[in-house]
């Protein structure tokens, strides 16, 4: 049975109200690589249905992997059979009206496969051999995932998405491994990924790294590049539900009552956004919703998707909504968009991370950030440690590694302290790529970004 035919049997086998079918069809492949050797390399299938049944106004959800013709029943019958058991949804609303068939409904799931690294094996295999000569190790690993969602409903949607994800993680050790320093890209392809490029910029890094200065705690004038900006803002986006806005429980909540839409959080006119159409980054155009939550509702599943500002020229533009969430509010819908893009003023003629160094008198650059965690969701003050290479700048130069930091800032309170905001590019989040991996971002300088304590990880 294709992912179309499971769709459109599911929906027929429903007793309910109504019905929505979300298929999920996956494939990855991926390489892995350990000193300066590839130690694996394998390809995997998977395939979820999930089932939304509509009983007036309960929900019954049953999600269930690897489906055989003979099980598919059973699940929908489970479905709405949970739906006639339900608690009334608060988010119910009618189902979304659908009209023909998106273009390529009926076209055959291509899967991804091994050869997706054609290009892409070769070039690794000579920054091995560049990094042995070095007296370097590589380690690190690349993965391709594509996964077709087809999404029907029982008010005439059939859409489709294709969505291909790919990354790569690079880490170089010098060889007595007591240096260290990651990069990581995004791709759809594999075809623009620079492994030399790569290499080598890792490679300086170590180099920098063969001197040691100690520095205490404090606050210092910092260089995010754009991965570290990536996890900060991606952290900012997940917590802009517009119903914790609204319950007083976010940082988006206005004292006395409301959303902080329309307040200036950022004094340089940054924007952050989100765009299914955005070049390299491209995402589904419609809502996929396989169960509610305060950010996402089910009764939403095949709503179009747009462009979408956030903060405009430093300004809450919007938050995450839902139908539901928009009606309470009195704000537009803006359901959440698997991408996130932020650019400064002028951002074609912004400087690059090595022009904002050389224009560094004293202050600190990092690599990424890692093991972030939330501290006060009021504030969204987190708290996390720097990773793989902290860099001291001195007259527009690196002129050594310093220790590992735990910080402790928020990203909102961050938007308000910036003075630099550098050129946008994609980039792949260190913390938060197993999630979200479709980023364009800027480096930004920091005046007093706050190192809370000297970290012992190396």
């Amino acid at each position: 049975m294709t992912p179309q035919e499971m769709v459109d049997r599911a929906l027929g086998l429903s007793a309910n109200d109504g019905c929505v079918v979300l298929v999920d069809e996956g494939s990855t492949a991926n390489l892995r690589f350990a000193g300066n050797t590839l130690t694996t390399n394998g390809v995997a299938r998977s395939s979820r249905l999930t089932v939304i049944s509509i009983a007036g106004d309960r929900v019954g959800v049953v999600s269930r992997a690897a489906v055989r013709d003979d099980q598919l029943a059973d699940v929908v019958a489970a479905a709405d059979a949970a739906a006639r058991e339900a608690q009334p949804a608060e988010d119910a609303r009618p189902l979304v009206e659908g009209g023909p068939a998106a273009p390529g409904w009926d076209d055959d799931v291509r899967p991804t496969d091994i050869g997706v690294f054609e290009g892409f094996a070769p070039a690794l295999g000579e920054a091995f051999a560049a990094a042995e000569a070095g007296g370097r190790k590589l380690y690190g690993f690349a993965e391709h995932r594509l996964t077709s969602t087809f999404l029907g409903t029982s008010a005439g949607v059939r859409l489709r998405h294709d969505q291909p994800t790919g990354r790569l993680e690079l880490n170089a050790k010098s060889g007595d491994l007591k240096r260290s320093a990651w990069t990581g890209v995004s791709t759809q392809d594999f075809t623009d990924v620079d492994v030399a490029a790569l290499g080598s910029s890792l490679a300086q890094r170590l180099e920098w790294a063969k001197n040691r200065v100690d520095l205490p705690a404090g606050r210092y004038e910092t260089l995010l590049p754009p991965s570290a900006v990536a996890d900060l803002m991606i952290y900012l986006f997940w917590s802009s539900g517009a119903r914790d806005a609204l319950d007083g429980r976010s940082v988006f909540a206005k004292p006395g009552g409301g959303t902080r839409v329309g307040e200036q959080l950022a004094t340089l006119p940054v924007t952050l956004s989100s765009d299914p159409g955005a070049a390299g980054i491209g995402c589904a155009p419609f809502v996929t919703a396989h169960a509610s939550s305060r950010e996402s509702s089910v009764f939403d599943n095949g709503l179009p998707l747009g462009p979408t500002d956030w903060i405009r020229d430093g300004r809450l533009e919007a938050l995450q909504q839902t139908r539901y969430s928009a009606e309470l509010s009195g704000l537009p819908v803006t359901p959440a968009i698997d991408n996130l893009i932020m650019r400064g003023p002028g951002d074609e003629g912004a400087p690059s991370l090595e022009e904002m160094i050389a224009g560094t008198r004293r202050g600190l650059l990092l690599t990424c950030l890692w093991y972030i965690r939330e501290v006060d969701p009021q504030t969204l003050l987190v708290t996390g440690l720097t990773r793989d290479g902290v860099y001291l700048v001195e007259h527009g130069e690196v002129v050594g590694e310093v220790n590992n930091f735990r910080f402790n800032e928020s990203p909102v309170d961050l938007l308000g302290r910036l003075t630099e905001v550098g050129r946008a590019e994609r980039t792949l989040p260190r913390e938060w790529n197993d999630y979200f991996q479709r980023t364009v971002m800027p480096a930004v300088r920091v005046p007093d970004f706050n190192m809370s304590t000297v970290s012992q990880a190396s």
